[in-house]
């Protein structure tokens, strides 16, 4: 409201700084897709699943037995999630299943537990590749009697029809691969092996399920997440409710998985049972390698993105550029300050760049304003290594003066 300043006296208006903080985005929301204990309930929706007693009363029915996406969703919470999406797909596909998630910008992470073929990891993988904001949990397959498998992509071949089947053409089966192919971006991560855990369904039985390792690891995510930040390898964490493994990784078999993208979920006295592993399905000599680097890209990236949607309309000039570094600045160093960027200071952690430079007249012409960014990531320390030698002491010489 506009004051006249006619009367003497003071006058006080209050004027608006002008900055508008940009809010990190959720990271351990996750989507599950999968068959429910009662394969007919809520078939076909996405539904928000606050805890364990929320996701009996949806998707158990009397007398319903455990399945692999209710072992997801207890392991899940057990270890640090807090909230989820599930989506019964009944007797649809994986792929079906995860088109539902597609408008759901707060999940970070998408699983499919137990499903561990070849259609249902492009699915998976191709879904996070195309949103870009979410990375995919993948299961290893239950029974893995060749471990060095695991280190070749899994692929659909095709042979001969027998004459007996009654059928001309070709049959597509699998190939003796069992890893999801590569992500050149990172968006997924394989875990291996399988867990042995009590049927929260059946809590009387004495034998231990079998079960995939997805839904615990999101929620180690989750945890990871509220403890230290995104920023922070979502490993040398344990695995709550786990019990046991289905086959125990040695140290030599793990210098033959991680280089390819394996993550190993290990053994070790004292510690019990704990996920150990931190890679992508990304070449192992990509940026893009490392769980919590592809992570901590899009936290920023949709951050960012969402922060910075009153930019769009605004006059494209010096003003407004300066704005955008200024806001983009100020949360790029506060996560600078929490330990998630290289550098002894925020010039040599990261940079922002919009200018007359970014932004020459074709590019305004063009409607666009151009921002330019770059970010020094920290990465964990995968290898640890002491060098110890021993010390040879001379003798002592005695001098006299």
């Amino acid at each position: 409201m506009a004051i006249n300043y006619l009367a003497p006296g003071v006058y006080i208006e209050e004027i608006p700084s002008g900055t508008r903080p940009i809010e990190g985005v959720g990271t351990s929301m996750c989507g599950f897709v999968g068959i429910a204990p009662n394969a007919e309930a809520l078939v076909g929706k996405a539904q928000a699943i606050k805890n364990w007693t929320e996701f009996v009363n949806k998707y158990v029915s009397e007398g319903s037995s455990s399945t692999d996406l209710s072992h997801a969703v207890w392991g899940f919470f057990n270890n640090g999630g807090t909230l989820c999406y599930v989506a019964n797909i009944g007797t649809a596909s994986v792929r079906d299943g995860l088109a539902l998630f597609e408008p759901i910008d707060e999940i970070a992470m998408v699983a499919a537990p137990g499903y561990v073929d070849v259609e249902s990891f492009e699915a998976l993988l191709g879904h996070c590749e195309t949103l870009k904001d979410r990375v995919a949990i993948l299961d290893a397959p239950k029974d893995v009697q060749d471990v060095a498998a695991l280190t070749e992509a899994a692929i659909l071949t095709s042979k001969p029809k027998r004459k007996s089947e009654g059928e001309s053409g070709e049959a597509a089966v699998p190939s003796k691969g069992l890893r999801p192919r590569e992500s050149p971006g990172g968006y997924g991560a394989f875990y291996f092996p399988w867990l042995l855990v009590r049927d929260p369904l059946n809590p009387k039985s004495t034998d231990p399920a079998v079960v995939p390792p997805s839904g615990h690891i999101a929620g180690i995510y989750a945890r990871t997440d509220a403890q230290r930040g995104v920023h922070k390898a979502p490993a040398n964490e344990p695995v709550r409710t786990a019990l046991g493994l289905t086959y125990r990784v040695t140290h030599q078999e793990q210098e033959i998985l991680n280089p390819r993208g394996v993550n190993c979920i290990r053994f070790f006295t004292g510690q019990g049972i704990v996920l150990w592993g931190a890679r992508t399905v990304a070449p192992a000599a990509s940026e893009w390698r490392y769980v919590n680097v592809r992570r901590l890209f899009n936290f920023i990236e949709e951050s960012i993105a969402r922060g910075t949607r009153w930019v769009v309309f605004e006059p494209n000039a010096m003003p407004l550029w300066k704005s955008i570094r200024r806001d983009i600045t100020a949360f790029l160093t506060l996560l600078w300050r929490q330990g998630a960027l290289m550098g002894a200071t925020p010039a040599e952690a990261f940079f922002v760049q919009c200018n007359a430079e970014t932004n020459p007249p074709e590019v305004i012409d063009a409607g666009r304003v151009v921002v330019v960014i770059g970010i020094a990531p920290v990465k964990p320390a995968e290898f640890v290594i002491f060098r110890i030698g021993q010390g040879v002491e001379g003798p002592e010489v005695e001098v006299q003066g």
